[in-house]
C-alpha cells in the first residue's frame, strides 16, 4: 500500500501544480491608438484674398548688342549706371571699318571720273552724229558706256553708304534711358554680332511676374487691383495687372501674371523679393470647405470621419458628405458637416467607425 503512495505523489504534484497555473491572471494587452490631425470645419466668405511671389523687374528689359563683329575696344559703362538716350555704351576697334570706308570712298572717286569720261565721250559722238561723220553703231556705243558709268557710280555711293553705316555700327548707344543692369564683355574681347553686350532696364514704375495656378487664372483679368508688398520694406503699394499669360509655364501647371506699381517709389530696386496680393470675388453665400485629403470614398458614397474628442483621445464617427467642385482652397462639401465640428485630416484610410483615436499634444 505505501508503494502506491509513493508512485503516486509524482502525478498528484504535477496535477496541482497545472490547477495552480491555470488559475493565474492572463497579461494584461495594452490597446495602441492610433493618433490622428483634425481642424474645425468652418465657412468661407464670399471675397478671399491670395498672395503670390514673385520678383521686382523693370518694366522694360533690352540686351543690347552691337549689329557688327569686331574687338571690344572701349566699355563706357559699368553695372548701375544710369544713362541717357543715345548715351555711348560700347566701342568696337574701328580700324577695319575706316579703312573699307576709305577704300569704298576711291571706288566711288573712280567711278564718278569713269562717269565724266562716259558722259564727254558721249556728248563728242553726239555731235559727230548728227553731222553725219558718226555711225549709229558709234552712238549705242557711247550711249551704253555712258549708262554703265552712271550705273557704276550708283552702285559706288551705295558700297560707300553701306561701309559708312558698319562704320557707325560699330559704336553702341543707349537707344532709351535707363540703368545698367549687367555688362557680359570686356575690353579686348571679340564678339559677334547679335551677342548680348549689356543689358538696360528703362521705365520708372517696377513690375512683378507671379506665376498663377491654372485653377484661378480664368479669375484674374487685365486692369485688375492688386497690392505689392516687400520683404525689404515695410507697408504694401497699390498696383495693377497690366499682362495676364494665355500660355501656361513649363511645368504646365501654372501661367504668367504681371502687376505694375501704380506710382514711382525710389525705395524699390529691382531683383527685390515680392508678393503680390490678389482679392477674388465669389458667391454671394457661405462655403464650407475642406482640405481634399480628408474626404474618403467608396462604394456607398463619398464621407468624412468627425471625430468626438475627449481630452487627449476620442472617438471617429463616419459621416457621409455631398461633395461640391475642388477649388484652389479646398473641396466644397455641400452637406454632411456642420460648421464647429472636428473633421479628420490624416489618416483617414486607416480608420473605421466608432474607432477610438489618439489626438496629438497641445503645446
Amino acid at each position: 500500500m505505501s508503494r502506491r503512495l509513493t508512485a503516486r505523489r509524482p502525478f498528484l504534484a504535477l496535477t496541482a501544480l497545472l490547477i495552480l497555473g491555470g488559475c493565474a491572471e492572463e497579461p494584461v494587452v495594452e490597446t495602441v491608438l492610433r493618433p490622428v490631425r483634425s481642424e474645425t470645419v468652418m465657412a468661407t466668405g464670399s471675397a478671399r484674398s491670395r498672395t503670390f511671389s514673385g520678383t521686382a523687374r523693370a518694366s522694360q528689359e533690352t540686351e543690347l548688342s552691337f549689329r557688327v563683329n569686331g574687338r571690344i575696344e572701349r566699355l563706357a559703362v559699368k553695372v548701375g549706371d544710369t544713362v541717357r538716350r543715345n548715351q555711348l555704351i560700347a566701342r568696337l576697334e574701328p580700324r577695319d571699318f575706316e579703312i573699307a570706308v576709305n577704300q569704298a570712298e576711291a571706288a566711288l572717286a573712280q567711278s564718278q571720273a569713269t562717269f565724266r569720261n562716259a558722259e564727254s565721250d558721249l556728248e563728242r559722238i553726239r555731235g559727230l552724229w548728227e553731222n553725219n561723220n558718226a555711225s549709229q553703231t558709234e552712238l549705242d556705243q557711247a550711249t551704253a558706256g555712258f549708262q554703265s558709268a552712271r550705273a557704276a557710280v550708283d552702285a559706288a555711293q551705295q558700297s560707300l553708304e553701306s561701309v559708312k553705316r558698319q562704320l557707325s555700327y560699330s559704336a553702341l548707344r543707349a537707344p532709351v534711358g535707363g540703368s545698367i543692369a549687367a555688362v557680359n564683355v570686356e575690353v579686348n574681347e571679340n564678339v559677334g554680332n547679335g551677342q548680348a553686350i549689356v543689358l538696360l532696364t528703362s521705365g520708372e514704375r517696377p513690375e512683378v511676374e507671379v506665376a498663377i495656378p491654372e485653377v484661378m487664372i480664368s479669375q484674374i483679368h487685365k486692369g485688375d487691383a492688386v497690392t505689392i508688398g516687400f520683404d525689404a520694406l515695410e507697408g504694401e503699394f497699390p498696383g495693377v495687372v497690366t499682362e495676364v499669360g494665355v500660355a501656361s509655364t513649363a511645368n504646365a501647371t501654372t501661367f504668367p501674371v504681371t502687376a505694375r506699381l501704380e506710382r514711382e517709389n525710389p525705395d524699390i530696386r529691382f531683383g527685390m523679393a515680392a508678393n503680390v496680393t490678389f482679392r477674388f470675388s465669389g458667391e454671394d453665400r457661405q462655403r464650407i470647405l475642406l482640405p481634399s485629403h480628408a474626404v474618403a470614398a467608396d462604394d456607398d458614397g463619398s464621407f468624412v470621419f468627425v471625430l468626438e474628442a475627449s481630452g487627449e483621445t476620442g472617438v471617429v464617427r463616419r459621416r457621409g458628405v455631398e461633395v461640391g467642385p475642388l477649388t484652389a482652397d479646398g473641396l466644397e462639401i455641400l452637406s454632411g458637416v456642420e460648421v464647429g465640428e472636428q473633421v479628420v485630416t490624416a489618416g483617414v484610410a486607416r480608420l473605421t467607425d466608432g474607432q477610438q483615436v489618439k489626438l496629438p499634444r497641445q503645446s
